[in-house]
């Protein structure tokens, strides 16, 4: 009698397909990490472990901590703080609407539980060593753009007559800057929306005397 042979075929492992690295979750979770701990106390180990991402990877993409929080800083200004500007330059608002909505954008971004609390460029430089000049300097030229949309939202509102001429622009927009910098502060401590709103309230009470 003849047999024959029959060979069972063994299908191979097949090999899942390498991950896609996602710059912008990677991203999301970096900054979340900045945000938190600040620049100096987060290292490229805590990077790695929160973006899930290797280290080649990260490398590989960003350079180093320094070119990975430049990223970061690119994508904190494009996802909030240019939208919440964007309340404060629209043309169809007078200067107490703009001001209001505004600082409203802001206490919710200071506030909001989808990120940890106050302003990321704030809390990312509060510990920042005096040795890193160049992320220092670079977090400085951010703090002069959100005082320059300041200063060019008044210049627009006082051309349409609604902040006199002798009002002194720069000593407003220092002065609002310091307000949004004490937000930050008191968000970082725990204060809520509902808080922020009660300093927005203040500001705009004053208005009349800040603008004299």
């Amino acid at each position: 009698m003849t047999t024959t042979a029959t060979t069972e075929s063994c299908p191979k492992k097949s090999r899942g397909r390498p991950k896609v690295f996602d710059r912008d979750a990677a991203l999301d979770k970096a900054m979340t990490l900045f945000w938190q701990h600040g620049y100096e106390a987060t290292s490229m180990a805590h990077l790695v472990e929160a973006t899930g991402a290797k280290a080649p990877t990260l490398y590989a993409e960003f350079t180093n901590k320094e070119g990975l929080f430049r990223a970061v800083l690119d994508r904190y200004i494009a996802e909030f703080a240019s939208r919440n500007e964007a309340e404060l330059l629209c043309p169809e608002k007078n200067v107490i609407q703009a001001l209001a909505d505004y600082f409203s954008a802001v206490a919710h971004c200071f506030t909001s539980k989808d990120t940890p609390s106050g302003c990321f460029i704030i809390c990312t430089s509060s510990a920042l060593a005096a040795s890193n000049d160049d992320i220092a300097n670079t977090i400085k030229e951010r703090h002069a753009q959100q005082a320059l949309a300041i200063r060019q939202f008044l210049d627009l509102h006082q051309n349409r007559g609604e902040i006199p001429d002798n009002c002194c622009l720069q000593t407003l927009t220092e002065y609002l800057c310091c307000i949004l910098q004490g937000m930050s502060v008191s968000a970082r401590d725990g204060a809520s929306y509902e808080d922020l709103m009660k300093i927005t309230a203040t500001t705009l009470r004053l208005w009349p005397d800040l603008i004299k």
